[in-house]
């Protein structure tokens, strides 16, 4: 063997050996980039997954803490502790937002276009509470008949419609144009318009404290009979919230004359378990089924059923009184708004029917 052949043959292995390495070093590259890209598709596949929305109230009416909302960290902050969350242009992820639908129509106890979920342990019988005449009269006159307040004032509510929402949303505001005062305003436009004369009052009964909120609400609802007696009707707009899991938001929603509308319920009180002092409870629940006859009638698939409890929510003031949800914290503002409209149209129709 030459000299020449000799390097030749060396040069030929060291070739095959830089081609080998290539292949292991740049395949090894592929694989990992490979391996990243099945991890996002599994991340994606794994929050697109729906799970099965409990449907109860998470926060309480009573006296109580209230909803879990995402915690407050910035985006910055939580990419830096946890690079695997996927993040928005308005924040760290935390969870879906989840688009479901409540059956009113699947309720235990119905009549008619009447549907109830009753929890308060009592009998009703809802046939006898929609033939029968409520107690009171709406007059039509310059004296105020329905008063409109928020024992929870700053509940709010998504202003995108997304399917996920991110560390930055509070589920709470004391912007009056994003929390239920603008729930209030459309709902006493209503009224107003079909001359019944309403007030709405904005005071923030949650805030800075929530525990103490309804004895606080109390106060005012009490100061505004007291100054107007003729006040027959008071309702107090809330909005839900109902969660999914540990960390996925339900939002209710229906589809009326073409357009998403978030699910409203009303949530009435009894004399029963723990609750006493409540004596005209059933004049309330009165009230209650004929605007669920009525909102039904109007706009099909809008209400939930009538959630009775074994609680007070301060209607024990008044023989008018109503605790109405509309949708969830995961339901856009737009959304609710639009519920507010239709649940103003069908409380004019019912109050002039009562004239």
């Amino acid at each position: 063997m030459n000299n020449g052949s000799a390097i030749a043959r060396l040069t030929g292995v060291f070739t095959v050996c830089l081609l080998l390495l290539g292949y292991n070093v740049y395949g090894g590259l592929f694989k990992s980039a490979g391996g990243g890209i099945a991890a996002a598709d599994t991340l994606s596949l794994s929050s697109a997954a729906e799970s099965t929305a409990t449907a109860e109230k998470t926060e309480s009416l009573g006296e109580s803490t209230p909803e879990s909302t995402a915690e407050n960290a910035s985006s910055a902050e939580s990419m830096a502790e946890e690079q695997s969350v996927p993040t928005a242009a308005s924040g760290t992820v935390k969870g879906k937002i989840i688009s479901n639908y409540i059956s009113p129509y699947k309720a235990a106890s119905s009549y008619g276009n009447i549907y109830l979920k009753n929890s308060s342990g009592l009998n009703i019988d809802l046939k006898q509470l929609a033939e029968s005449p409520l107690k009171f009269k709406i007059e039509k006159s310059e004296a105020p008949q329905v008063l409109i307040m928020h024992t929870h004032t700053t509940e709010t509510y998504m202003t995108e419609n997304t399917d996920y929402y991110t560390d930055a949303f509070s589920s709470r505001t004391r912007d009056k144009a994003k929390n239920m005062v603008s729930i209030g305003d459309i709902v006493a436009a209503k009224l107003n318009a079909a001359g019944i004369k309403t007030l709405h009052d904005a005071t923030e009964h949650d805030y800075p404290q929530y525990t103490g909120s309804y004895t606080r609400a109390a106060k005012t609802i009490n100061g505004y009979l007291k100054k107007y007696p003729s006040i027959k009707v008071v309702l107090d707009l809330h909005r839900d919230a109902v969660s999914s899991g540990e960390s996925d938001k339900v939002k209710l929603v229906t589809e009326i004359n073409g357009k998403k509308a978030a699910q409203v319920m009303l949530v009435m009180g009894s004399q029963s378990g723990k609750t006493t002092n409540f004596p005209n409870w059933q004049e309330n629940l009165k009230l209650a089924v004929k605007l669920q006859q009525t909102l039904e009638t109007k706009f099909p698939t809008l209400a939930r059923p009538i959630s009775l409890t074994s609680s007070n929510y301060n209607e024990s003031l008044t023989t008018g009184s109503l605790l109405i949800e509309f949708g969830t914290d995961a339901n856009t503002l737009e959304e609710a708004q639009y519920s507010a409209d239709m649940v103003g149209q069908a409380l004019a129709e019912l109050m002039n029917a009562l004239t």
